[in-house]
């Protein structure tokens, strides 16, 4: 396994036989040190990702989630998603792990172009993508698909038939992202020739027209669905819902009526497994200032194309409408945001533009 040169996430590349075992006894017991602050919360979706969680074994997997039933309560209907990569190996999994309890699976297939996968340094081609798409579709009824646009040397004609190929693929969720040159990465050290801002902007337009022209709903900034397929985990984070992440590197996001917390796990596997095994805290705790909220809130919410009620506002912050009346004025204006039946939601204008958009929200102050 070797990591990509434009990923900032926090994934390292084995230099040997993975520790399943020590590191499912770190997860369970992270979890179990996390339990005094979510007892007895109802569990609807369980999100497996990060690095490459279906290098991991599918009974790895099936004790896993057979711990967390143990110590909270599992909705039956339960979203629970894995993250996969196509290489071969990993598809011959798939139907191990459905046999395990997952019920979604997501997978980085990034392009069907061979000369845009090597260029991205995926260890996959477009013969393995489509055949793990294909047993996917088999074992899972909702199948994620995650692809990139503005790469290096694609043309628009290039986009267009990875469009097509994840359209004709079956597959009920296509995630669309512009890949970005992220700080401490190999292409943003050494940048490769990526497509000009216009026709990464053409890029994108073509991607929306033809996804709702196939029947998929634009439902958030980067996702795309059939009926019934939307993401019920992501919608969690971005209706700014409480959940709790475990493992190296992992966030959460968490409240009580008193306070509203982020959490960080310790960032490089061998270091949390150390911890965990000296039976340490593994978290770092950060409280939320009343002044954020706001910020935080529609940094997530704005995301929904379909907006968010009002109402939600002051459940998931407890803060006032006040908070954001004077910023959501100056975005109306600007042609950023709409306001209609108790809802704001950003406007076509906002959605190209929402970078711009969300800075009207993040410089909030609230005595």
């Amino acid at each position: 396994m070797r990591k990509c040169p434009y990923c900032d996430f926090n994934s390292h590349e084995s230099r040997g036989e993975i520790d399943e075992a020590g590191y499912l006894a770190a997860l369970i017991a992270d979890l179990e040190a996390a339990l005094p602050q979510i007892w007895n919360r109802p569990v609807s979706s369980i999100f497996i990702g990060g690095g490459t969680p279906s290098l991991m074994s599918a009974a790895t997997a099936d004790a896993l989630l057979a711990a967390i039933r143990m110590r909270l309560p599992l909705h039956p209907d339960a979203e629970i998603t894995l993250e996969a990569n196509p290489g071969t190996a990993e598809a011959d999994k798939f139907a191990a792990f459905r046999a395990a309890g997952v019920t979604r699976l997501s997978i980085g297939v990034q392009s069907f172009d061979d000369a845009k996968l090597a260029a991205l340094g995926r260890i996959h081609d477009s013969g393995e993508a489509r055949h793990a798409i294909d047993l996917a579709l088999r074992n899972f009824d909702r199948v994620n698909l995650d692809l990139m646009y503005a790469l290096p040397q694609q043309t628009l004609a290039d986009a267009e038939r990875d469009i097509a190929t994840a359209i004709g693929s079956g597959a009920g969720h296509i995630s669309a992202y512009h890949l970005t040159l992220e700080p401490n990465t190999p292409f943003h050290h050494s940048p490769p020739p990526v497509p000009d801002d216009d026709l990464a902007a053409d890029m994108q337009d073509m991607a929306e027209e033809r996804l709702a022209a196939a029947g998929f709903e634009h439902y958030e900034t980067s996702a795309f669905a059939r009926p019934g397929q939307r993401c019920r985990h992501n919608l969690n984070y971005w209706t700014f819902g409480d959940y709790l992440g475990i493992g190296a590197g992992a966030h959460g996001k968490l409240s009580n009526h008193e306070r509203i917390w982020r959490e960080t796990r310790r960032r490089h596997p061998r270091d949390y497994l150390e911890a965990a095994a000296r039976g340490e805290f593994l978290a770092t705790r950060q409280d939320v200032a009343r002044h954020q909220l706001p910020g935080e809130f529609m940094m997530n919410a704005l995301r929904l194309n379909q907006g968010f009620p009002l109402s939600l506002f002051a459940e998931r912050t407890g803060l006032p409408l006040a908070a954001i009346e004077e910023s959501a004025l100056a975005a109306r204006r600007n042609g950023l945001l709409e306001a209609n039946d108790g809802w704001l939601r950003p406007s076509p204008r906002g959605r190209r533009f929402l970078n711009r958009l969300l800075a009207l929200f993040l410089d909030d102050s609230v005595t």
